[in-house]
């Protein structure tokens, strides 16, 4: 085999950079996908999106992951050497001055070249080989990137260095007796071997006949051979040792690869008559233990599985080879080309079953692993998809509920505050106009009010203070327990239905834990009306006129007829005048101006109090614009008349005298009072309604302000919930985003193992 062509081991090297290419992706890959995974589960707005048997899975899923590709970083192709030890041969070997003999039970008999046929492949002589080198330990043979070779023994990293055949030999004495269940290991420059660059393991092991260790060779060096290299003798036929040796391979491993290699083939050109015989003899023999004996191979196949080589002969054309000298130079007999052709054939079979087969026993397995677990990782980000969906959808929709519920409270808060501010300004209303009412009753009983008053009354300044003191607070207090009465029981029923009412339709528009709780937004205090009527203001300047005062008199004629307040300015203005004028003059200009305004304002009165059926209808005839003479009065009414007027004149103003004592002077005082004090209540009539239906505004205002401020409160917290919700909807919906993209990876990642499995797994030899 030309170095120089391409090698089918290529095939495994670029099939295990494809494979750990996957495999590096698929970990990256399965990180990110656990910590997505962990990163959902323990989001508290996520619950139940992922859950914890998917975080532990995935975990688990990748550290199987990191595993595999550590052992698939390590995987080479491996191909084991086994046949016969010389027979007669005692093999030595000296660790630390300690000598130990193995015996070998065949005598007579030769090596058959394991070691050989390994140098030969190897184009060096790698391996120690010929009498006195057989090999008593098992060899593995691997490449190194270092530029000179060295070997480790097991149970120990010291590199031994290893520059010729016979060095290797004296390492192995020189260390300590190795036993045949040891292994030596090898590391030869990949740069002097092309079959050691491509992951090529080449393991070298004792003769199959000392078969006391086979079962524990077998589980320790065997099972992940790819090939097995059965070396025989052409000038024997094969054991029952080696055929046990393989019987017991066949047992563990399902149809091993196996080649026979009937070494030594160029000593049948010595008896060239008997060649194809013998050859015919050794491939019935082969092909009948491969296909029959241990069912590898079937019988159109077998013969394609023995060679008839000479190791010896390609081993020494090939170093010649390297040192310049012609290929034939290392013909030891007769037909060596054809010799060497069937080595190159037996290399580029053995390359491609092998390439193909640690293809195959090297990744299937994992190949499949990978796949398994691609699958898994699937199903957890479509069910963490699903779930993300199904809670997106359920948010959706909540937040649609709120966002509908929240418009709803606003409309039906702005319409029922339009509704209650009608209904409030009504009910203040009708509370004013109760007030008012109920004021006018009052103040038309102020005077049987005012006769309940009971107290001691002496006419002096200080006790006349109290007195009225004493009577303004008993009026005050009588009102106002009459108005509470008759007011502020059906005003204050009224306030509380309608509260009641308020409560009842803002309860639709509160959460429902918050309408259980909604009677402590009620005020604590009873409501009541105050009616400050504040009296004893009002009555300051109050000031009472007790002096006696004839009821013929002049002042009081005056008052009665033209009332109080024209007869005090009449009566102030003509003292005015007097003052400031003589007599003649007043009479001249002005009397008769003021004598008709007094006749027009005593007529009047006259009129009135007609009316009133209160005197004797005093008939007037007229009055001319200049009055008649005295004299003219004085002839028309006599002396008698004026006497007997003046006579009962006189004893009425006695009589009046006598009576007029302090329970006179108390009831002319609280008659004034009752006259000022009808005057002053009356006019604060509008000012008290008023400030009674300001109180139940008030009252009621404040309740429906605290509830729609409760109702504020919850379109707050509805906001809140839909700002929650929005941003768990836009979580979902990166988790929904990210789990998809996630599996996209995997399907991608599923489709390259697919196209390896296609290319390297899948109707392979």
């Amino acid at each position: 085999m030309d170095p120089g062509d391409s090698s089918p081991l290529m095939h495994f090297v670029v099939a295990k950079r494809t494979i750990n290419g996957i495999f590096d992706q698929l970990l990256d890959y399965v990180k990110e996908g656990s910590e997505f995974v962990e990163e959902t589960w323990h989001c508290a707005d996520l619950e139940q999106v992922a859950v914890e048997e998917q975080c532990l899975e995935i975990k688990t899923c990748a550290r199987k992951l990191a595993t595999i590709r550590d052992v698939l970083a390590r995987r080479q192709m491996k191909v084991a050497f086994f046949g016969r030890s010389p027979a007669n041969v005692v093999s030595n070997m000296f660790v630390k001055g300690v000598k130990r003999t193995l015996p070998v039970p065949l005598a007579g008999r030769t090596s058959n070249g394991k070691s050989t046929v390994i140098n030969a492949m190897l184009r060096d002589r790698v391996l120690p080989s010929g009498i006195g080198h057989t090999t008593n330990c098992f060899l593995r043979v691997e490449g190194t990137d270092a530029d000179e070779a060295f070997l480790t023994t097991e149970g120990s990293d010291d590199r031994k260095s290893v520059k010729t055949v016979n060095q290797l030999a004296h390492a192995l004495h020189m260390e300590r007796n190795l036993d045949s269940g040891c292994l030596v290991k090898v590391f030869w420059p990949k740069s002097k071997c092309a079959l050691l660059r491509d992951d090529l393991v080449i393991m070298d092991s004792p003769g199959t006949d000392v078969t006391s260790y086979l079962d524990s060779w077998i589980d320790k060096f065997c099972l992940d051979a790819d090939v097995f290299v059965l070396v025989g003798n052409a000038e024997s036929t094969l054991m029952n040792t080696e055929k046990l040796f393989f019987h017991k391979v066949s047992e563990r491993i399902s149809k091993p690869n196996i080649f026979i290699l009937l070494n030594r083939w160029d000593a049948s050109v010595w008896e060239p008559e008997y060649i194809d015989e013998v050859r015919k003899q050794h491939m019935e023999r082969c092909v009948s233990f491969l296909a029959e004996e241990l069912r590898v191979v079937s019988q159109a196949e077998a013969p394609g599985r023995i060679f008839f080589v000479s190791a010896k002969e390609v081993l020494s054309s090939r170093i010649d080879s390297a040192h310049g000298v012609p290929e034939t130079g290392g013909a030891l007999a007769e037909g060596f080309h054809e010799r060497l052709r069937e080595f190159q054939r037996f290399e580029r079979t053995f390359e491609e079953f092998i390439s193909h087969s640690a293809v195959k026993t090297k990744f299937e397995q994992h190949t499949l692993r990978a796949w398994q677990i691609t699958e898994s990782v699937k199903s957890i980000m479509d069910a963490i998809n699903i779930g993300s969906a199904e809670k997106k959808i359920c948010s959706l929709e909540n937040r649609e509920d709120q966002k509908d519920r929240l418009e709803f409270v606003r409309g039906q808060l702005n319409c029922l505050t339009d509704n209650m501010n009608e209904k409030i300004k009504v009910i203040t209303e009708e509370v004013a106009a109760k007030v008012t009412m109920d004021m006018a009753e009052q103040i038309h009983s102020l005077s049987a009010l005012v006769d309940e008053f009971n107290a001691d009354f002496i006419p002096t300044p200080h006790a006349l203070t109290l007195y009225k003191t004493q009577l303004m607070k008993h009026v005050e207090e009588r009102i106002s327990k009459s108005l509470t009465f008759r007011c502020s029981t059906g005003i204050v029923g009224s306030v509380q239905s309608f509260q009641k009412y308020m409560i009842e339709s803002v309860q639709p528009l509160l959460p429902p834990a918050v309408q259980e709780q909604l009677h402590v937004h009620l005020p604590s205090r009873k409501f009541d009306l105050t009616y400050d009527l504040n009296l004893a203001t009002l009555c300051n300047d109050f000031k009472e006129n007790i002096d006696f005062q004839f009821s013929l008199g002049w002042s009081s004629l005056v008052t009665r007829f033209i009332g109080p307040r024209n007869a005090k300015r009449a009566l102030t203005s003509i003292n005015q005048e007097f003052q400031n004028t003589s007599p003649t003059a007043f009479q001249a200009q002005n009397g008769s101006s003021l004598q008709n305004h007094l006749v027009f304002s005593m007529a009047t009165g006259v009129l009135s109090l007609t009316s009133r059926a209160s005197m004797t209808v005093l008939v007037i005839g007229g009055v001319r614009s200049h009055p008649p003479p005295v004299w003219q009065v004085w002839r028309s009414m006599g002396w008698r008349i004026v006497a007997l007027s003046a006579t009962l004149y006189g004893l009425l103003y006695l009589y009046e005298k006598l009576t007029w004592t302090n329970a006179s002077r108390e009831k002319a005082l609280k008659q004034q009072f009752v006259e000022v004090a009808t005057q002053r209540l009356r006019g604060i009539i509008p000012f008290t309604s008023g400030n009674c239906s300001q109180q139940v505004h008030q009252e009621l205002a404040t309740t429906f302000a605290r509830l729609c401020q409760r109702v504020d409160l919850s379109e707050v917290e509805l906001e809140g919930h839909i700002r929650l919700l929005s941003g768990r909807i836009q979580k979902l919906e990166n988790v929904q985003r990210r789990s998809k993209s996630l599996r996209h990876r995997a399907t991608d990642l599923e489709s390259q193992l697919g196209a390896f499995s296609a290319q390297y797994l899948q109707n392979q030899r």
